[in-house]
């Protein structure tokens, strides 16, 4: 079913066609309508498309490592999505999802020569939302980390792992050195003035046998917790290692599609200014 050209003047990218101009648009171009929190396509997906918002809202998200939903960005009416796609004939790189009852139009290949043909801006339009689209990529991928070590460390530990921290936390503070104090302080006071018959006599050879036996437990378990702490160290420098992989690879990838947009755009304004040339200009021919 055609789209009536009207509802084409509420998107920015064909406000300057006049009415034949959007007639003619109009016919070529397809609908769809879909439900609240239905697929409007699938990462991996095969693309070729550019889809505008008429009615509803629309979410793209992608999914990490770990099975959580990205929100890349989301479109109110007269916004583009899937550009990406549409130019490069590549698999969809994200999901879309209809948040509300939405309806879209649809523009492939042919529709966008047709555009540009009739209004060049048109791809300085198109060129302005990609480059708005790699900044947030660009802020996302420096914020967003794929996977938060902190969980992936506390999944991955056992108990004895979680006792041998505490333990060095413990032992590692002024609560340990200042309790541990006043035991022995105690200790001392009770078998030299305060006890008929002392349990630990001086020179304190009980006392000597228990911090001889503390140490000599309280050290591994030390060791264990630097050892914990290198695996997460080594977990962290992991993780930091796959965003910046991802990260350059994204941009790469953002960077390669908008040169080649920029190419296509130049090429087709080209063709366009050869046409103009080509008319006749009050009856003399080309100038």
């Amino acid at each position: 079913m055609p789209i009536e050209a009207e509802l084409l003047r509420n998107v920015s990218f064909f406000q300057l066609l006049d009415d034949d101009e959007l007639r003619e648009l109009a016919a070529h171009i397809d609908e769809a309508t879909y439900a609240v929190d239905q697929t409007i396509f699938k990462a991996g997906d095969k693309g070729g498309t550019m889809l505008t918002v008429l009615s509803g809202k629309v979410e793209t998200y992608v999914t990490d490592e770990g099975g959580k939903r990205i929100v890349l960005d989301d479109f109110g009416v007269g916004e583009i999505f899937g550009e990406l796609s549409l130019l490069d004939n590549e698999p969809r790189s994200a999901t879309a999802l209809a948040v509300e009852p939405t309806r879209v139009f649809i523009i492939d290949q042919d529709d966008l020569h047709r555009l540009v043909q009739k209004k060049p801006d048109a791809a300085l339009d198109i060129m302005s939302t990609l480059g708005k689209r790699i900044r947030k990529t660009d802020i996302l991928l420096q914020t967003r980390v794929t996977q938060n070590p902190n969980i992936v460390i506390d999944e991955k530990m056992s108990f004895g792992d979680r006792l041998a921290d505490e333990v060095a936390r413990f032992g590692g503070s002024w609560n340990f050195i200042i309790l541990f104090g006043g035991i022995i302080l105690v200790w001392i006071v009770l078998n030299m003035f305060l006890l008929t018959h002392p349990f630990d006599p001086a020179p304190f050879i009980g006392l000597n046998l228990i911090l001889s036996m503390l140490a000599a437990l309280q050290a591994p378990v030390i060791m264990m917790s630097q050892n914990r702490q290198d695996v997460k160290d080594r977990v962290r420098s992991e993780l930091d290692y796959k965003v910046n992989l991802k990260a350059e690879v994204e941009i790469m990838q953002l960077h390669d599609r908008v040169e080649k947009l920029q190419e296509e755009m130049l090429a087709h304004l080209k063709q366009v200014n050869e046409h103009f040339a080509a008319q006749p200009v009050n009856g003399k021919g080309p100038q």
